[in-house]
């Protein structure tokens, strides 16, 4: 199709040149480009890297959330339990390892492979030995939640009493750190990859620029890029539900397990569509023979389809509410985006190859993509209103949860990257009144007869094509903070499943209570982001606890900010992190009750965000007593 398009081209400006009395140039690249000409090669890398940033920053979050435990968390039961189960907000997938159960004396327990409670995918459940001990239990537990997340926790409960010591949990369960820093870059390559490619080939057929060849160097780049990251997500994705190191991924029996899970099936298929592809394009070129034009463009369509539902099948939209709906609207939203920000990249590099006037360029590309992206714009609208319903399920989401908070923030990047879309479409306008001007222009005089109507007064001239590549180019920044909030986004817990879960409180511990009160100093860099976090852990021994937070400002007062959270971990045992679930009373925050399963010397962090874009985690020791 690049090369049809390049004929195309071609032809049309010999014919251009005819017209122009042979006057018109054939070619060239026109004069240096400058340091934007060189940002513009670069441009999608730095816009890669917020969003990578902002995803690795803070620990994944899955999207399903525990909703109850039986038995719940902390409890004292007076006769044993034959099950544990845990209920979620969505349905989960089993691990060959899902449970781990630790009696009072730190010896794993034998027990049944774990299942769905009565058929219930939204469930997981485990058999316990027939007799327990005395003492207080611990189980830890890992699935992977629907949209292909793995998500993992801990719960104790105790038969009879509890006992001082509760047993650790595997030091093997704690994530990796290099293996979902991995797993999160080579899906957000393949996330970039796929629009680059995409949008290329939708401005090459729709736009249809005088000459393709300079897009075909990015369009491979693209193509062979997204063949990688998914063969790198593929290997990855054992060990990322396992936590287990990089160097487990080539095992046959992790290459095995994710061949039988959907997310894996998917990824394989995802690679199977490029190699056909690939495959076919060489076929082709190499027996030189030239499809119809519908026939490509309804090869490439449907390639498309197949490709953006290897996504959406596999990722959010395959859990929750409304799947099928969901599937239909994230598939079209992938779309869209590709056509909008691939084509923005795909007409940054054109105008980087035109010279600096503005008959360089046919004033039809960018009135087309101007074209493009406003049907890019209606879809991306219409089906992000209903995915943000779908996520948040009602108005106190929208400013209660986090996930409301980020949406907010990426609306208003969304129409800061629309106004500057506006200022490329004016500018776009303003280049094709020229053109129209020129062909009035050369109507010749009558030899004989009355004279012809004085032609209207010309327009202004036509503004240098340097203004719309600074247009396109704070079209293309803007574009960049929205693909950042989009991935912070996917990395927070949907509005609904937050407010939906619900988990059970145990009571406060008996007994003389003590509290450990720790303050913390925080700098976030930016002006005013600093100032200081008193937290009270009560009473800080083994068991539930509470715990409360307040938040200092720069002049020493009480402040406010959009989210806290706070995590405990014990790295003697290599146990967490354990989320304390702080929720936001109006002033402050609060955890009425938590268990603190071991004694020790925990690593207290919390997680300040002071602004939508800003936030900084600060730690300190803290200890817990018997």
């Amino acid at each position: 199709m690049l090369r049809d398009a390049d004929n195309e081209g071609a032809h049309g400006e010999d014919r251009a040149r005819a017209r122009d009395g042979g006057r018109r140039p054939r070619g060239g690249r026109g004069p240096s480009r400058g340091p934007a000409g060189t940002f513009l090669l670069v441009l999608l890398l730095p816009a890669l890297l917020p969003a990578l940033l902002l995803g690795t920053a803070t620990p994944a979050s899955a999207h399903a959330v525990l909703r109850a435990t039986d038995p719940a968390d902390g409890t004292v039961l007076r006769t044993a339990p034959r099950h544990v189960t845990l209920t979620f907000t969505e349905s989960v997938g089993l691990l060959t390892d899902s449970f781990r159960v630790y009696d009072p004396g730190n010896r794993r327990l034998r027990t049944g492979p774990a299942g769905h409670a009565a058929g219930r995918s939204d469930t997981a459940r485990v058999t316990l030995p027939a007799r327990l001990a005395t003492g207080t239990y611990t189980v830890a537990w890992r699935v992977v939640s629907a949209d292909s997340h793995p998500v993992s926790g801990a719960l104790t409960f105790s038969v009879g009493k509890r006992t001082a010591a509760p047993a650790a949990l595997p030091r093997e369960r704690a994530e990796n750190g290099a293996t979902t820093a991995l797993h999160t870059i080579a899906r957000y390559l393949a996330y970039l990859s796929l629009a680059l490619l995409l949008g290329t080939a939708a401005f090459v057929a729709y736009c249809r620029p005088p000459t393709t060849a300079h897009l075909r160097t990015p369009a491979l780049a693209a193509a062979v890029t997204l063949v990688a990251s998914t063969l790198a997500v593929y290997l990855l994705r054992a060990p990322y539900e396992e936590a287990a190191s990089p160097t487990t991924a080539f095992s046959l029996s992790a290459l095995t397990h994710t061949a039988t899970t959907r997310p894996g099936r998917l990824l394989l298929l995802r690679l199977a569509l490029l190699l056909l592809a690939a495959a076919t394009v060489t076929l082709l070129r190499t027996r030189r023979v030239r499809l119809p034009r519908r026939a490509t463009l309804g090869a490439a369509t449907a390639l498309a389809v197949a490709l953006a539902l290897t996504w959406s099948a596999s990722d959010h939209a395959s859990a929750g509410i409304q799947v099928p709906a969901a599937i239909v609207s994230s598939t079209l939203h992938l779309l869209a985006t590709a056509a909008w920000l691939g084509g923005l990249a795909a007409l940054l590099w054109t105008l980087r190859r035109a010279p600096r006037t503005a008959t360089a360029l046919p004033a039809s590309v960018p009135a087309r993509f101007s074209r493009l992206a406003f049907t890019s714009v209606v879809v991306l609208v219409v089906t992000g209103v209903y995915q943000s319903w779908r996520g948040l399920g009602s108005w106190q989401a929208l400013i209660g949860t986090t996930y409301g908070r980020t949406l907010l923030a990426k609306l208003a990047a969304v129409t800061a990257l629309l106004l500057a879309a506006a200022c490329s479409r004016a500018w776009t306008a303003r280049l094709t009144r020229p053109a129209q001007a020129a062909v009035r222009a050369r109507v010749p005089e009558p030899a004989t007869g009355p004279a012809l109507p004085a032609l209207p007064p010309e327009p202004p001239p036509a503004p240098p094509l340097h203004l719309l590549r600074r247009s396109v180019l704070l079209e293309a920044v803007a574009a960049a903070l929205v693909l950042a909030l989009t991935t912070l986004l996917t990395s927070t817990v949907p509005g609904r499943a937050a407010t939906e879960s619900a988990p059970a409180a145990p009571s406060a511990a008996a007994g003389v209570q003590t509290a450990s009160v720790l303050t913390i100093p925080f700098d976030t860099g930016a002006p005013g982001g600093h100032g200081k976090v008193q937290i009270t852990l009560d009473p800080g021994r083994v068991g539930t606890n509470s715990l409360q937070a307040v938040i200092y400002g720069p002049d020493g007062g009480l402040a406010t900010v959009p989210e806290l959270r706070v995590t405990l971990t014990l790295p003697a045992r290599r146990l967490g992190p354990l989320d304390t679930g702080l929720t936001d009373r109006g002033g402050y925050w609060s955890a009425p009750a938590f268990t603190v399963p071991l004694p020790g010397t925990w690593t207290l962090k919390a997680t300040v965000r002071v602004s939508d874009l800003e936030q900084v985690t600060v730690s300190a020791p803290v200890r817990v007593t018997r």
